[in-house]
């Protein structure tokens, strides 16, 4: 116990770090996503192209790929990041991808007669989307969006291969310095309650949006 709580400082700094990537990456990501979905599914073709390429692209890769090329790739045409930055950057662009394609799915799941019924009540189309569409498409989409947030949890542990101080770096720091597993299996604990806290919640939303039935 002694050795728990000389370590445990370190791993709470990294788990803070491992904290702050998922929910920035969260809050900016599913908002990005909404917005490409609507492209996605938009009437102008170049529009629809170019999202559908960069969709391919982002799911086609490895995010620990993206995160390199970020990171150690950009500074060579002279767009430098700071490693914080580079995990943001990298992590919201793929997870806006995943977003995107669940979301779509959303809004193609939507009947016509919907937006049928929002044009002979003479709503526009902002209002439509709003306040009859999108809060359909997220009671959709509760299920898939909780899954990709899960992940998102467990992918934050990548941001360690550009010298992050994430949780699981500063793991790896104390096992390679005490020759010791102790470190890794606590790391294993901080990441099995993070993802018991966000299952939790992600349960509450899904049986908020249950009452609609």
């Amino acid at each position: 116990m002694h050795y728990v709580s000389e370590i445990l400082p370190s791993l709470l700094s990294g788990a803070w770090m491992t904290i702050k990537i998922f929910f920035w990456t969260l809050i900016a990501s599913i908002p990005l996503g909404i917005l490409a979905s609507l492209g996605l599914t938009s009437r102008i073709a170049p529009l629809r192209w170019i999202l559908k390429f960069y969709v391919w692209l982002m799911r086609g890769t490895p995010l620990l790929l993206q995160l390199i090329f970020v990171f150690y790739g950009l500074p060579i045409i002279g767009v430098i990041f700071q490693r914080y930055d580079a995990a943001l950057f990298a992590f919201i662009l793929n997870y806006t991808a995943y977003f995107a394609e669940i979301f779509r799915g959303g809004f193609q799941a939507i009947d016509q007669g919907q937006y049928e019924s929002a044009r002979v009540l003479r709503l526009t189309r902002g209002q439509t989307l709003r306040k009859i569409v999108i809060p359909q498409v997220i009671k959709i989409v509760v299920p898939s969006i909780g899954n990709e947030t899960i992940n998102l949890i467990k992918d934050s542990s990548l941001v360690y291969v550009i010298g992050l101080g994430d949780l699981l770096r500063a793991g790896n720091v104390a096992t390679a310095r005490d020759v010791t597993l102790l470190p890794l299996v606590l790391v294993g604990v901080i990441y099995l309650l993070m993802t018991a806290v966000a299952t939790f919640v992600l349960r509450k939303v899904e049986q908020h949006y249950r009452a609609w039935r």
